[in-house]
């Protein structure tokens, strides 16, 4: 147990750190954050608990680390739209495949970020903050995108369209999610058309 502790090489995190925080996601992600206790992650990631607090000296440092992957996973979806140089409604329709994509997996359970503030609902608490610090950017991303499409007061069209994905994530989980992600998709070129034809 817990057999490569240590950084495999200068730079990269271990072995065992890696194997914490997989199996964290895995669990935190599809059984909710509360109801996943640290014992249950130490036994199914195969390391000892000492070598747990060593890389996250509590369980809200890993329930954050959980987070902040979550949250490069989303940065890097949008970066790499933004990358292929498509026009900007093109890149927001780009953008809302990739979610639609996410939502037709067989184990999706609803947005990472909207599961974790239900569970952690205090503003002041470092949990709820990252979340908020998330969606903040995203909305930031999504009103410079907009912006591009037409030069009018982007975050109105912005806000809606995290309204879409944010009911899109939900509607995912409880519905069919072909029908789902074909009415989300409807949604955005929706908004694209009448973002694009506002007056200024």
């Amino acid at each position: 147990m817990d057999t490569m502790e240590h950084s495999d090489s200068p730079g990269r995190p271990s072995a065992a750190r890696s194997r914490l925080l997989g199996t964290a996601t895995r669990l935190f992600y599809a059984e909710g954050i509360h109801s996943v206790g640290v014992d249950r992650i130490v036994a199914e990631a195969q390391v000892t608990r000492a070598t747990l607090y060593r890389h996250f000296p509590g369980k809200e440092d890993l329930v954050l680390a959980y987070l902040a992957d979550a949250d490069r996973a989303v940065r890097g979806l949008v970066d790499g739209a933004v990358a292929g140089g498509s026009p900007a409604a093109d890149t927001v329709r780009v953008i809302s495949r990739a979610i639609a994509h996410g939502i037709r997996t067989a184990d999706f359970r609803g947005c990472a970020f909207l599961n974790a503030v239900a569970e952690y609902p205090d503003p002041r608490h470092p949990v709820h903050q990252a979340v908020v610090e998330h969606r903040q950017w995203f909305l930031e991303a999504m009103t410079e995108l907009l912006s591009r499409v037409r030069k009018t007061p982007a975050e109105p069209a912005a806000r809606h369209f995290v309204m879409l994905r944010d009911g899109a994530m939900a509607a995912g989980c409880l519905h069919d999610p072909e029908l789902v992600c074909e009415t989300f998709l409807r949604g955005v070129d929706g908004l694209l058309q009448a973002h694009a034809q506002e007056q200024s």
